[in-house]
């Protein structure tokens, strides 16, 4: 990609963010509407100053702007809980967007053309980086909206509920052998798809697609959610905490009826769309009632890379393993991208979802969530061995 088509996407990445907070009243964009999602504000006012802050501070040395908007954006300083309150007006925030956009146009390119040697610089590597951030806090401003209007109760007639079925057991063959997974340098990927490297896996099974509503309705009908078997021990005492008996998009009617909720309000849900608002736990009781497993994230990335999955990039899928490090791994641009996470408690998530943005689809990206987490577009794709 060159500087001008980089620059391009830069500005797209950072408008479609600016446009999804100015979707919502003033007011609504310093609410918090979920304990895991910041104000739509906050997510703005961070994805500003992380561009000023490596374009300023780090590459020009010049922290008079940077400097007294760390107690607000920098998320370590900032628990989510105090971020509403530290927000300014929105249309503070607005301006201040502009004015960004404004200088940087001119600023970037000379940046870009001089050679200074900084390694942020090598390879083009800064205005995707940035590209890629703004991209990430887009989807989870999609995440916010569709909080906002969670609790909206579905009016007129009734939404028809999905049908219930059983578990497809259509998949693909990936022959065992030797499989290459991770991104090299020149796809910029984040620290943690780096390096590449190649791993011998066994013949596995994967689901030609993710686990469809009528699926997952199909085991909350069978009992699934009260079976204590299928759960793990953290599973079940979180589930029955809880009370989780639906995924986190669904509600059901007062005459029992199931439907969704999204950014746009309550809709009815296609028995055929890949089921969505289910954490960890959720997805691995589901892979035990139908009989399989999660994959592995190498399983899933082999997959991808040899064209068995269809529907993928329409809902997050769940891997069966943890965030680790892989051997060689080197953090960069800081280490607070992916080192806090190699935590054994951050589980992967493959493909995307639909509000993940073009650059940010690619096989070896890594998403990660702890395994309660469910206000994220996240289903499941089964495996057998």
């Amino acid at each position: 990609m060159n500087p001008g088509a980089m620059l391009e996407e830069l500005g797209e990445q950072r408008t479609l963010l600016l446009d999804n907070v100015r979707r919502v009243p003033g007011a609504d964009a310093s609410r918090q509407y979920h304990p895991d999602l910041s104000p739509l504000g906050w997510h703005l006012g961070h994805c500003l100053f992380t561009e000023l802050y490596w374009v300023r501070e780090v590459l020009l040395g010049d922290a008079s702007q940077s400097a007294g908007l760390k107690a607000v954006y920098v998320p370590e300083l900032c628990p989510k809980p105090e971020r509403a309150a530290a927000l300014p007006e929105p249309r503070t925030l607005f301006a201040w967007a502009e004015e960004m956009r404004d200088e940087h146009e001119d600023l970037l390119p000379q940046l870009l053309e001089a050679d200074r040697g900084e390694r942020l610089l090598q390879d083009g590597f800064l205005l995707p980086f940035l590209s890629q951030h703004y991209a990430q806090h887009y989807e989870t401003t999609m995440y916010v909206l569709a909080q906002r209007t969670g609790g909206t109760a579905a009016s007129g007639p009734p939404l028809p509920s999905p049908s219930p079925r059983p578990p497809s057991g259509e998949a693909v063959t990936v022959a065992g052998g030797r499989h290459d997974i991770g991104a090299e340098g020149r796809h910029r990927p984040y620290d943690n798809e780096s390096p590449a490297f190649t791993t011998v896996l066994a013949t596995f099974h994967i689901a030609r697609r993710p686990v469809s509503n009528g699926e997952f309705l199909g085991f909350i009908e069978a009992g699934g959610y009260d079976n204590r078997d299928l759960w793990s021990s953290m599973g079940w005492r979180w589930r029955r905490q809880r009370e989780i008996t639906l995924p986190d998009h669904w509600r059901r009617d007062g005459g029992g009826m199931i439907y969704g909720v999204d950014e746009d309000g309550p809709h009815a849900l296609e028995a055929d769309a890949p089921v969505y608002g289910v954490s960890h736990f959720e997805a691995r009781a589901f892979a035990r009632w139908a009989g399989a497993r999660l994959p592995h994230e190498y399983e899933w990335e082999a997959a991808k890379k040899n064209g068995a999955l269809t529907q993928d990039g329409r809902v997050w899928e769940w891997c069966d393993n943890p965030l680790h490090p892989y051997d060689g791994f080197e953090a960069f641009p800081y280490a607070g991208y992916s080192v806090p996470y190699f935590d054994d408690r951050h589980y992967v998530l493959r493909g995307g979802s639909e509000y993940t943005r073009p650059c940010i689809r690619r096989p070896s990206f890594r998403n990660y969530y702890e395994q309660d987490k469910r206000h994220i577009r996240a289903g499941l794709r089964l495996v057998w061995s």
